[in-house]
């Protein structure tokens, strides 16, 4: 069973919706009816919904091999909320500032440090299967 990977999946899930939610509400008060109409917000909540639609699956798919693959529950769980807490600062930074807002630069980073090393700790599982 998938329990840890469900819950963490389902939080992801809401955040995404609460994006694609921002990125209707945008289109709709700018009268936009597809894209971003040229509007610079209207850019900025697309692609913050876009950035955890390209980011969360990978994350997700790499968390539950190694959660089938017994991958310690602690672990698994501070990952989870780091993967929660870096999605909900991601789109802050990035529509609110431009440049290297302090929420782009850390929802990216830790986004990247928790895909890293569950790629690499599902590797390890792999290569410790020969050993």
């Amino acid at each position: 069973m998938l329990t840890i990977t469900g819950l963490y999946a389902s939080i992801l899930g809401i955040i995404i919706l609460w994006l694609c939610f921002k990125v209707v509400k945008f289109r709709r008060s700018q009268r936009v009816d597809i894209g971003d109409g040229g509007d610079a917000i209207g850019i900025r909540h697309i692609r913050a919904q876009q950035n955890a639609v390209e980011y969360v699956p990978i994350a997700l798919i790499l968390f539950a091999v190694c959660e089938i693959n017994g991958g310690n529950p602690i672990v698994l769980h501070v990952l989870g909320i780091a993967l929660v807490f870096a999605r909900l600062i991601h789109p802050g930074g990035l529509v609110n500032g431009k440049g290297a807002t302090f929420g782009r630069f850390w929802g990216t980073a830790i986004t990247w440090l928790v895909i890293v090393f569950l790629a690499g700790y599902n590797i390890g599982r792999y290569i410790g299967t020969f050993l």
